[in-house]
């Protein structure tokens, strides 16, 4: 079993996109949403290291082998006048699972939150994956009962853009 000595965490390159789009597509095929996939390299890229950059990432490695990733973005709240962290994705391939990455991925977001001054930092998990849901809950994390998520994709959110009916 790795250590911690051999698990390190590190800011996501250019060249890892590539790497990162292939874990993107082994968390949606875990989460059963490997039909909604459309990212590609060139577009994570630009996302990630382009002018308008909009998002940020992490690798997980264990013993030198990509073993996971966190994808982050900065959101802002109005109630506490601070940002905050939206964890869009934390990942940790089946095979390394349990030796501590996950943990260190979210630990390494909330320093980051923390350093940049967020007042919270904030995911989302699927009702369904309870291995997850444990995990957070032993973090500290509380779930949110009274918000639910919403969502505009495609026609919907061409046509309200255009203001139609």
């Amino acid at each position: 079993m790795p250590t911690l000595d051999n698990l390190t965490v590190r800011d996501a390159k250019p060249e890892d996109c590539q790497l990162i789009c292939d874990l993107i597509y082994e968390l949606a095929e875990f989460e059963r949403l490997a039909h909604e996939v459309e990212i590609t390299p060139d577009s994570l890229h630009k996302s990630l290291f382009g002018s308008e950059r909009c998002a940020s990432a992490l690798i997980g490695e264990i013993s030198g082998n990509a073993a996971g990733y966190a994808l982050f973005f900065t959101n802002f709240s109005t109630f506490t006048g601070r940002p905050g962290i939206y964890l869009e994705d934390i990942y940790v391939r089946h095979q390394w699972r349990n030796h501590g990455l996950g943990k260190a991925l979210l630990a390494r977001v909330a320093d980051i939150a923390v350093k940049r001054g967020c007042a919270r930092l904030e995911w989302a998990v699927l009702d369904w994956n309870q291995p997850a849901i444990e995990f957070y809950c032993k973090l500290g994390a509380k779930p949110l009962s009274q918000w639910l998520g919403q969502r505009l994709t495609g026609k919907e959110l061409a046509r309200l853009a255009a203001r139609q009916d």
